[in-house]
Order: structure tokens, then sequence, then C-alpha cells
């Protein structure tokens, strides 16, 4: 390695090591969160979702103010469409956040029934040519079956996928936590 690379690296090195925390916060935050969701499922999705309403209500505001710029890249038009759109669907989000999480895991559903017969029938026009084509063929059954059982009871369907978010989301957090330790252990050996 050459002396510009090398003191690249330790330059990298030395500023990562300084924010060890941030991996930490991270990961607090991860862990946290992942708890919550793992625990109170309907009540994380209802802040997903309300979270999402705000970003949207955001974006659709600034699109709003960025109708009165003259050079703006995209078509007036299209413009004030997303800005409507973004700003209805914030709105019907932040003063309905469960409402909204129940539609999405509708839309959810539906896709993963047209998925699961689009796997299906993938795998007995595949079946010649590849081996293990069961394995998409079953793999399209269950998306079918999981998206049906999300119709029949998109509550519990919700409560799931929230307490899959969050163990995905502890996994995460203790990840972090762990980097961050490891790079602050780094940085105290370096110095």
């Amino acid at each position: 390695m050459g002396t510009q690379e090398r003191y690249g690296v330790v330059g990298v090195l030395s500023s990562l090591g300084r924010s060890w925390w941030v991996l930490l916060l991270y990961g607090l935050l991860g862990v946290l969160f992942g708890l919550i969701a793992v625990t109170r499922p309907v009540a994380a999705a209802a802040a997903l979702a309300w979270a999402l309403g705000v970003m949207a209500l955001a974006e659709g505001l600034v699109s709003l103010l960025a109708l009165f710029d003259k050079q703006v890249a995209i078509s007036k038009g299209w413009l004030a469409l997303y800005a409507v759109v973004s700003i209805v669907f914030g709105l019907l989000t932040v003063f309905n956040p469960v409402a909204t999480a129940g539609i999405l895991l509708l839309f959810l559903a539906a896709w993963l029934i047209v998925a699961g017969v689009y796997r299906i029938v993938f795998a007995i026009r595949v079946r010649k040519e590849i081996e293990g084509e069961w394995l998409i063929a079953l793999s399209g059954l269950l998306a079918i079956v999981l998206g049906v059982l999300y119709v029949l009871n998109p509550v519990a369907g919700l409560a799931v996928t929230t307490i899959w978010i969050g163990a995905a989301a502890i996994v995460y957090g203790v990840l972090q936590i762990i980097a961050a330790f490891k790079v602050r252990r780094l940085n105290q050996l370096r110095l």
C-alpha cells in the first residue's frame, strides 16, 4: 500500500474512530425500535405509517413550493399532481396512520398474490430447463398463502410484518453496537 493510500485509510479510520458513538446511537435506536415493534407491533406500524405520512407531506409541500421556481426540470403539471397526491397522502396518513398501514398491507397482499401466481407460472414454463423448479413454485404458493392471509386478517398481518421488521431492527442494532465498540477499540489502539 502506498503512502497516500495508507494516509487515506488512516484518515478515514481516525475520523470513524472519533465518531464511534454515532454507530452506537444508531445501534441503540435500532434495538429500541425493534423492541417496541416486537412488543407493540400495531403501535409501531402506526408510528412507521405516521412517519411515512410526515415525509410525504413534507415532500408535497416542497414540491408545491417548487411550482413557483422558473427553472424546474419537470413539467409543472406533473409537479403539481405529485405535490397534491403527496400532500393528500401525507395528511391522510398523519391523521389516520393505522388505516394507512392497513391499506399499504393490502397492497402488499395483492402484490404477494400476483407475484405468487407469476412464480408458479414461471416454474411450470422452465421446468424442463432447470432443476429445482419446484422450489420456485413452492415460493409462489407460499406468497399466495401469505397474501390471502393478509387479506383475511389485515391486523394480524400488520402485527406479524411489524414483528419481523422489529426483529430485523434488533439484529441491525446489535450489529451496529458491536461495530461501534470495535471501531472505538481500534481507535484507542491506534492512538
